[in-house]
């Protein structure tokens, strides 16, 4: 296990250098660069454009040297806590980051538990009670929540609870609080506002884990050790928890790879639909103007997040299931 662990960690060196090529190539693809869409932008408002003021922010940020060396340039600033300077924010993107970024993993987090807390008891339920009312009903909820995009349902809600309530239901807080520094009242304001995109964002990823969460647990439930262990007398309640439901988690931990980055990322059209204070409308303002420091580096984390994510899913499901062998040795 260790020797499995150094080695993949060794890999994630060349791994990371080419993502951040890839990362760099996507983002110069485009023509032009963020100050030929300032200029754009501003022409376009009718204002007067200082071009010797361009030129020496191009020169000063290094957009007047070749690709190769900007890429160099970006990539040894993030080995030493550098990400870069945002342009569209006229601040360090670490500063600009800054509380956006906790409030996207409280969001997540939040929904990751709702999510599984819901979808646990449920999936459980529709395995165990196949072909019932009950397992058609949650079926039928299920294949909803699916079937409806969370930015649809963001609208409706926002829709109706203007309509029938007078309220509005975006933001994570009053917008009072919004300029202000976290305080008691602050973390108040966030958390009585926090539930209403965590259900809406939730409502899909839900309905998807308690169909997986119903297959692999019947597909477990119709194995032979399952029937051998109802036969020597064990409870059905022990023999669904110590064997089949454990073997159905695979895929709970396989989705450790994915889970990381999404609370980063988390849910953009969504978030850009409700207002949320989130860094999903960030990175796609970020991509949009260009602003290559900023999208580069939530792109980087992104991918970071990602690889430590599959490792870590790797080791335990190992953990999780015997039958798997990180070596890649057969058993007998």
């Amino acid at each position: 296990m260790l020797r499995y662990i150094l080695l993949r960690l060794l890999s994630m060196i060349p791994t990371m250098a080419v993502i951040s090529m890839l990362v760099f190539t996507i983002i110069e693809l485009p023509p032009g660069d963020y100050f030929e869409s300032y200029v754009s932008e501003l022409t376009a408002m009718g204002e007067d454009v200082d071009m010797a003021e361009i030129e020496e922010l191009r020169h000063q940020y290094g957009f007047d040297q070749p690709p190769v060396m900007r890429y160099f340039h970006w990539v040894g600033g993030m080995l030493t806590g550098d990400f870069g300077y945002s342009f569209e924010y006229q601040l360090p993107v670490s500063e600009v980051v800054g509380d956006r970024l906790w409030l996207t993993v409280l969001v997540s987090f939040f929904t990751i538990i709702v999510t599984w807390l819901i979808a646990f008891p449920i999936g459980i339920y529709s395995a165990t009670h196949q072909y019932s009312w009950g397992d058609y009903g949650l079926t039928f909820l299920g294949l909803l929540g699916i079937a409806v995009p969370n930015f649809m349902l963001a609208l409706i809600l926002m829709y109706f609870a203007n309509r029938w309530f007078g309220v509005s239901i975006g933001h994570l807080m009053d917008q009072k609080y919004l300029a202000e520094p976290m305080s008691w009242e602050k973390s108040r304001s966030i958390l009585s506002h926090i539930w209403i995109p965590v259900l809406i964002v939730g409502t899909a990823g839900t309905a998807g884990m308690i169909r997986r969460l119903r297959a692999n647990l019947l597909d477990e439930l119709q194995k032979q050790y399952v029937v051998t262990a109802r036969a020597k007398g064990l409870s059905p309640m022990r023999t669904l928890v110590k064997y089949p439901l454990r073997m159905a988690l695979n895929f709970f931990v396989a989705d450790i790879g994915s889970i990381l980055p999404a609370i980063i990322s988390g849910a953009e059209i969504t978030a850009i639909v409700l207002s949320l204070e989130t860094t999903g409308p960030m990175l796609v303002k970020a991509l949009q103007s260009q602003d290559m420091y900023l999208a580069g580096s939530f792109l980087m984390f992104l991918a970071f997040l990602t690889v430590v994510g599959m490792l870590i899913s790797d080791i335990a499901l190992a953990l999780l299931d015997p039958r798997i062998r990180l070596a890649g040795r057969s058993t007998k």
